[in-house]
């Protein structure tokens, strides 16, 4: 692990989290009923039913389970293959501990997804439908865990670490040109997944790293 991220990621690393954690929470709330409720409707209705085009809905297919845990194993399994093993527990851990508390947030929220729910205007669902309620969206979350904390672990340079991250907001913007998420599902799982893979680096990676 690149010595200097490692102490980036403890220094201040939990309290992050916590106000991270914290902020997805408030757009759960800001977005569940009223204005901010239908301005999300609206921004999905915008992205889902109006600006499409068949190459971009087929891009977005095809990278979309880039956010699944299924692809996080694979990535960590390619990682242990190249001798870093401890890094790719590390990394599987955080996505792995991401992954169930997206799933028990969407047994907390029970936000309908959009193909369920009544919304004005058309509505596109161009993938098979998933479990699970809406918010918070686990697959950018998840990608994200992995992605930050294999990051840090790898001593990745920032760009490089910066385009992981631009990954996992393009798998967040699918699940919504797809049908699958709202703006605001998106949202919630990003700082989620930030807070999480913060946490983690903290609290987790340096018993496993040694």
């Amino acid at each position: 692990m690149n010595p200097a991220i490692g102490r980036g990621a403890s220094t201040g690393g939990g309290g992050r989290a916590l106000a991270l954690g914290a902020a997805a929470l408030l757009v759960a709330a800001a977005t569940a009923r009223g204005r901010g409720r239908r301005l999300d409707d609206r921004l999905f209705g915008l992205a889902n039913g109006r600006l499409h085009h068949p190459a971009l809905d087929a891009a977005f297919g095809a990278v979309t389970e880039l956010g699944s845990l299924w692809a996080a194993a694979a990535a960590a399994g390619a990682m242990a293959a190249g001798g870093r093993r401890r890094e790719a527990a590390d990394a599987l851990g955080a996505a792995s501990a991401m992954w169930l508390l997206g799933q028990g947030l969407k047994r907390a929220f029970r936000r309908l997804r959009p193909y369920e729910a009544d919304l004005p205007g058309p509505r596109r669902l161009l993938i098979g439908r998933p479990h699970g309620a809406s918010w918070p969206s686990s697959h950018p979350a998840t990608l994200l865990a992995f992605v930050t904390v294999a990051g840090r672990d790898l001593g990745l340079s920032s760009g490089t670490g910066a385009a992981l991250r631009g990954l996992a907001a393009v798998v967040g913007g699918s699940r919504v040109v797809l049908g699958v998420h709202y703006p605001a599902d998106v949202v919630g799982g990003l700082l989620l997944g930030r807070a999480v893979a913060d946490g983690w680096s903290t609290a987790v990676s340096p018993r496993v790293l040694g």
